[in-house]
């Protein structure tokens, strides 16, 4: 009797690791299904959906392309126009000229960089931690890849969100020449805050501070230049 259990035991374990083989093989020869029909012609312009599920089109877009269509848009033109408007107050002040070199730190997709090119500044240079070609190169503005005294005029409208705002501020003076400017902007703020904020820049001295607006933000302007070596 027992000898027959066990023939019938092997027989059934055998049947079972052959279904199990069989089904494996066909799983594995089995062509996944996705949400794309297999006759859909391949398109290069056409970047491949991130899941099996995402059929949507994937255009790709030129750089050139994608920045016109950028750049042409209402937020866009509003946030230019308001950097213009700001940085024409620094050009009557007599401050900057045509000639200015200038370093715009942290400088998001580049509203400021095109402002003051659109004003007829030759030399502008915008930086941030994620480049937005061609207005906007990549650079960590606690370490500037730039030349000691290299630009007439830093500017920056995001101070008060550096992680080391002393450093941050140490890089916007060593880059700007002797007797350049620093140009910083924050939320409104009164005397004493300002007066804290100079303190950040050691070799500079303030020049003036006023309440602007930006953006449509309520925001204080501070100017400093830098000391002249006796």
């Amino acid at each position: 009797m027992e000898r027959h259990i066990q023939r019938f035991l092997n027989k059934v374990s055998f049947v079972s690791i052959t279904v199990a083989t069989l089904t494996l093989l066909f799983l594995f020869l089995q062509t996944p299904e996705t949400c794309i029909s297999p006759n859909v012609p391949l398109k290069p312009h056409l970047r491949f959906p991130k899941s099996t599920c995402d059929s949507s089109p994937r255009h790709y877009v030129p750089l050139p392309k994608k920045n016109a269509r950028l750049w042409s848009s209402k937020s866009w033109i509003t946030q230019v126009s308001s950097f213009t408007q700001f940085f024409t107050q620094l050009y009557q002040m007599g401050l900057l000229k045509n000639h200015s070199k200038v370093l715009c730190i942290s400088a998001g997709a580049g509203h400021e960089v095109m402002a003051l090119s659109k004003m007829g500044l030759e030399d502008v240079t915008g930086v941030e931690l994620i480049e937005s070609l061609p207005l906007v190169s990549r650079a960590d503005p606690h370490n500037l890849p730039f030349f000691d005294e290299a630009f007439d005029v830093t500017f920056t409208s995001h101070l008060a969100e550096a992680l080391y705002p002393m450093r941050y501020a140490g890089e916007m003076e060593r880059t700007v020449k002797k007797g350049g400017l620093c140009v910083v902007v924050v939320d409104e703020c009164g005397e004493e805050e300002v007066k804290e904020i100079v303190r950040l820049f050691r070799k500079s001295r303030l020049l003036g501070s006023a309440d602007v607006t930006l953006n449509g933000r309520r925001m204080t302007r501070i100017i400093m230049r830098t000391e002249v070596s006796a």
